[in-house]
């Protein structure tokens, strides 16, 4: 959520963000909506105002009738101060809903473009990796190694989940033990959070209302809670309405199942495990002071970065462009690695400087050191997708009788082994 102050004074800001965004957002109808808003406030308060000065006055008049009278006033003024009441409900709910459709402003060294062509990429490591034979994709070795099971998968419970079994297995716990080693090394504090939350917890960070078609509900009506796309739900809510302690950043990596509807993808990455309704991620969240999110932006970076060159994944380094951001990002950045059987790069991190936008919805503040409170700024960044991680180790390391050499640094995690 933005500062409506900056809103009402400089409107001109949002409409730029807007329209580098390529978003449809009536500003003015909101901002006509926003001034009803206070007028009706205005009102209601000089109403209640009125009734309570008249109100210690009553009693102290003489005459019967001018006392009925005032009590008849006062009357009419409470019928309309219940006309506004209600008034005021439909104008708030409606003013809520079209402030939170409005993104975040953007950071100045964001790339502008109109969708995902305009993304623009920043740095490469290592080159697309070759083979002496034709690479198999990592659907084909799964199935042939009995690693994934696609078909007891979607029989069991739909399209896009599947059954991962043995090594792979093995893999993907070599995998986080050696990743979680890393960041409690950088600082960060390893958390397991909620994988459920409230509906304030989705609208607090953004992901309500706008990606309300991915996520999962669970018991409408009863519990009213929601499956977690992400770790970064549960992991910036933990501080909701706290005054917290950034003289140095707050730095969190979280473990969690993800579970995302995929809505409007239909037929898109069918095969393999590249894109699920359920997947494991491994996720930072950090809070800082305004004056340090951008270091801190490209330090999470830099740590997604340290880990897949580890890895010795080939990757190249994606600024997002305007048109291709989420509504909370100021910046982000995406990794994208190599996928030799689609002979092509694919996202497999993200990493987002949110800014205020976050902290004002869930109100987490921290201390100026002239007394005064002011919002954090959050960042959020995936290390971790373990999918796609798999997905680019098989097809990167693959040998042609479809056994898959392990990474050196993961083979400490396998009990020194170094094939599969």
């Amino acid at each position: 959520m933005i500062d409506i102050k900056i809103l009402r004074s400089h409107p001109e800001l949002i409409r730029d963000s807007i329209a580098k965004r390529n978003l449809k957002v009536d500003l003015d109808a909101f901002l006509a909506l926003d001034a009803m808003r206070l007028s009706e406030r205005q009102q209601m308060e000089d109403l209640q105002a009125l009734r309570n000065r008249v109100s210690k006055e009553i009693p102290t008049i003489a005459d019967t009738a001018q006392k009925q009278a005032k009590i008849a006033e006062m009357k009419a003024v409470g019928e309309r101060i219940a006309t506004i009441e209600s008034n005021l409900a439909f104008t708030e709910e409606t003013y809520n809903g079209m402030l939170y459709s409005i993104p975040n402003f953007l950071d100045p060294t964001t790339a502008i473009g109109a969708d995902e062509s305009g993304n623009t990429v920043e740095s490469k490591f290592g080159e697309p990796t070759k083979f002496d034979f034709v690479p198999k994709a990592h659907y084909d070795i799964g199935e042939a190694r009995g690693w994934i099971d696609i078909e007891k998968g979607a029989e069991v419970s739909g399209a896009r989940f599947w059954y991962l079994k043995g090594d792979l297995v093995l893999l993907q716990f070599a995998i986080l033990q050696y990743v979680m080693q890393v960041m409690v090394a950088k600082g960060f504090l390893p958390v397991i959070p909620p994988f459920l939350v409230r509906e304030p917890a989705m609208y607090g960070t953004g992901f309500f209302p706008a990606d309300r078609a991915q996520i999962y509900s669970v018991n409408p009506g009863e519990d009213n809670l929601f499956l977690i796309g992400t770790s970064e739900v549960s992991l910036t809510s933990y501080h909701v309405k706290e005054t917290v302690n950034v003289d140095a950043p707050i730095k969190y990596v979280g473990y969690s199942p993800c579970f995302r509807r995929e809505a409007g993808t239909y037929g898109k990455d069918m095969k393999g495990i590249l894109r699920g309704h359920q997947f494991d991620k491994i996720e930072m969240v950090c809070f800082c002071k305004p004056e340090d999110s951008q270091k801190l932006h490209d330090e999470m970076v830099a740590v997604e970065e340290s880990i897949w060159q580890s890895l010795g994944i080939p990757y190249q380094k994606i600024n997002i462009c305007s048109g291709d951001l989420g509504n909370p990002a100021m910046k982000k950045y995406d990794l994208e690695a190599w996928m030799p059987a689609q002979e092509q790069y694919r996202e497999v991190t993200s990493c987002s400087n949110i800014g205020t936008f976050q902290s004002r919805r869930l109100e987490i503040k921290y201390r100026k050191a002239d007394g005064s409170s002011d919002f954090v700024h959050t960042l959020n960044g995936t290390t971790i997708a373990f999918s796609r991680c798999l997905i680019a180790i098989m097809e990167n390391y693959q040998n042609e009788d479809m056994t898959v050499r392990i990474p050196k640094v993961l083979q400490p995690f396998m009990s020194g082994r170094e094939v599969l």
